[in-house]
């Protein structure tokens, strides 16, 4: 009896041993048949003892516009594909995405359409781009030729057809990507751009913003998580904020998304250079315009229990990387393109001076006005020429010789001469007297005898671009229009090429 009471007293004391081995020590030996644990949140598993944390950096750009070749003025892509070919080699879980306004604003990417720029993404490996408002400046044909051109899918949850009502059949709302077992998915929309866009160019779609938008993406991220797996969300939306404030209470951005939707936004539009939390802790980047620089955040994800973080987020400014070697990559594809861009290093003249880009929307209304006057003239009494005119990187030109790819640069919109009628009052308020820093107008000695005595019921005409004539609020009737692709650089050139800035 003895013995046996003695037997079972030494059994309880060896499995109270073995659990107590069990609870503080590796549990390697029941093994986790690859159902990783981690409830110390150490990073490494509870049984295997295996690390269970994937590290993965992403890499984003926003508004390049097309800025493709070194100029004397900024730096192209050439230094910035050698950036992503050694970021890549240092962590292969490296993903690359674009938040909008890629195309428009460089003759490299204007005189292909977007292909020059769409095919550089394919060889650096992006796999996704955003749809911004400059994407349609062309008209969706060109999206859709890029599109079928491009490895990589164009997001835009919130872009629909007006006849169909269904979400535009060139956009996706997101993509997936595996990162060494991690899911990952992004999705895309474009903000409250559509004022921004020639409306002409946007007859046939419409955007669902505010509220409408918020819940397209929680539903599209609520269906990632249960359909697909996926692990860790970003957004990459084209909109963003004025200052980098870390109060997201605002139009474009509904703070409820950073309550479990979303874990990551890119942003873009607004060309400025923030990384900032929210404030629920999400953070929100955007690398500012016109190859300024890119955005940066590197992410880690438990797989044992599902805990992820972002470790850091900055803005990388194009001096971080600019001194680095070219990449044959951009080499290659400016020899592709050579004769579809070769009209960009027409010499068309010199200027003795720098010239700002107020001076030279200045003369575009001049030239709009004589242009307008030379077409239809004998037809109608033209006030004035001019309107809303927007300028681009580089903004100005310097002194001394003047190509037409600098033009190009600066006034990339493909905008049609335009004849419009215009009632009495709206033509004082929108352009004679107008408060709007971006509107400049012409006038010559008929414009000067009525300008103080305007008759507020009485028709006059005007010349403007079919931006602003199509511009609700200037009120404006389309009379004629001057369909042959003569664009405020073109006019620009003869004028340059006759000596117009030669002294």
């Amino acid at each position: 009896m003895k013995n046996g009471l003695k037997t079972r007293i030494l059994a309880l004391i060896l499995a109270l041993f073995a659990l107590i081995s069990c609870a503080c020590g590796p549990k390697k030996d029941k093994g986790c048949n690859g159902k990783h644990v981690d409830d110390d949140d150490n990073g490494y598993c509870d049984y295997c003892t295996e690390l269970v944390l994937v590290y993965f950096d992403f890499y984003a750009l926003n508004d390049l516009h097309g800025k493709f070749s070194d100029t004397d003025s900024q730096p192209g892509v050439d230094e910035l594909t050698t950036y992503f070919e050694q970021a890549r080699q240092k962590n292969p879980n490296t993903v690359l995405l674009a938040s909008g306004d890629m195309w428009q604003g460089s003759p490299e990417s204007n005189l292909t359409a977007g292909n020059m720029m769409t095919e550089w993404m394919n060889c650096v490996g992006f796999v996704s781009m955003t749809l911004g408002n400059h994407e349609y400046d062309w008209g969706a044909e060109a999206i859709i030729a890029n599109e079928s051109l491009a490895d990589f899918p164009f997001l835009a949850i919130n872009i629909y057809d007006r006849e169909t009502n269904k979400q535009v059949e060139y956009c996706e709302s997101s993509v997936v990507v595996e990162l060494n077992g991690v899911t990952v998915g992004i999705i895309g929309a474009m903000g409250d751009c559509y004022s921004s866009i020639a409306p002409d160019k946007v007859e046939d779609v419409y955007f669902k913003t505010g509220d409408e938008l918020t819940e397209l993406v929680k539903a599209e991220s609520e269906r990632l998580r249960a359909e697909e797996g996926v692990e860790f969300i970003v957004y990459s939306l084209h909109d963003g904020g004025t200052s980098g404030s870390v109060n997201y209470r605002t139009s474009y951005y509904a703070i409820t998304l950073s309550r479990g939707y979303v874990d990551l936004v890119f942003e873009g539009h607004t060309h400025k250079s923030y990384a900032k939390p929210d404030d629920e802790g999400i953070w929100h980047l955007q690398g500012g315009g016109d190859n300024d620089g890119i955005t940066y955040a590197a992410a880690r994800y438990n797989v044992a229990n599902g805990n992820k973080a972002v470790l850091e987020a900055k803005f990388i400014r194009t001096n971080e990387y600019y001194k680095l070697p070219d990449s044959s990559i951009v080499n290659e594809l400016l020899e592709k393109y050579k004769d579809q861009i070769s009209a960009g290093d027409e010499v068309l003249g010199t200027t003795p001076t720098w010239r700002s880009s107020d001076y030279l929307r200045d003369v575009i209304a001049q030239l709009y006005y004589e242009k307008g006057v030379e077409l239809w003239g004998d037809q109608y009494d033209i006030v004035l020429g001019g309107g809303y005119m927007s300028a681009r990187s580089p903004y100005d030109l310097e002194a001394g010789e003047i190509r037409y790819g600098d033009l190009y640069s600066i006034f990339p919109f493909d905008n049609n001469l335009v004849l419009c009628s215009i009632k009495g009052s709206d033509l004082s308020k929108r352009f004679f007297n107008t408060n709007n820093s971006n509107y400049y107008i012409y006038y010559d000695s008929y414009g000067a005898s009525i300008k103080d005595n305007i008759d507020a019921n009485k028709t006059y005409y005007i010349i403007v671009d079919s931006y602003s004539s199509s511009y609700a609020p200037n009120r404006l009737t389309e009379v004629a229009r001057y369909d042959e692709p003569v664009y405020a650089r073109d006019l620009l050139a003869e004028y340059i090429k006759q000596g117009g800035l030669s002294h």
